[in-house]
């Protein structure tokens, strides 16, 4: 039996490091003898989604009730793209409330804390995101910390893009135990960036 179910959202725009990354820390630590199942996952029905940088990705199927949900970032720039679309849209941001309220663990990478900070998850919270969000997301209510990850319980943030790799490993760490976090970095060739804040 699985102990821990994570799911990662994708939708059009996503950057794909910001999704792939921690899926790749999530299911190298399955293999390591962690408990955990992760899924790629879309909102509705489809056969691929289109991410940031033209790759194409085939989810294993619509977002159900995961302990763990995480959003990637990807567009906040961009007009009518990526995140930016994502949180104009609504769905996306409802979506991520219900699986909170709901007793999921929630977290983003770069940019995704925009869909997080639309939620209404980081009201009061410290977050961080991707520089290029920085002032949008001090103009919400979350309290910007200058962090690569910030781990605030049942709510977690991400900076920069290769910073969802730091964040898979640090889940890691706090669900299953700095012996399997670090098996999995040192597979992976990765040399842990930063304190966790929080």
């Amino acid at each position: 039996m699985v102990n821990v179910t994570a799911e990662i959202v994708l939708f059009d725009g996503f950057d794909e490091l910001d999704a792939i990354g921690p899926y790749e820390v999530l299911e190298n630590a399955a293999h390591a003898g962690a408990s955990i199942d992760t899924e790629l996952v879309a909102l509705e029905e489809t056969d691929l989604v289109t991410a940031s940088h033209d790759l194409r990705v085939e989810p294993d199927g619509t977002l159900g009730d995961p302990d763990l949900l995480l959003v990637p970032g990807g567009g906040w720039t961009s007009a009518n793209e990526g995140v930016r679309a994502a949180v104009e849209g609504g769905a996306l941001p409802d979506a991520v409330d219900e699986r909170y309220t709901n007793g999921a663990t929630v977290a983003s990478v770069c940019t995704g804390a925009m869909v997080l900070a639309e939620a209404g998850l980081l009201e009061g919270r410290p977050a961080t995101t991707h520089r290029v969000a920085v002032d949008d997301l001090e103009a919400t209510a979350a309290n910007v910390v200058d962090e690569r990850v910030v781990d605030d319980g049942d709510v977690l943030t991400a900076g920069g893009v290769t910073s969802g790799i730091d964040l898979g490993l640090w889940l890691v760490e706090r669900e299953f135990g700095a012996s399997v976090a670090d098996e999995v970095a040192t597979k992976m060739a990765h040399e842990r960036r930063g304190d966790v804040f929080g």
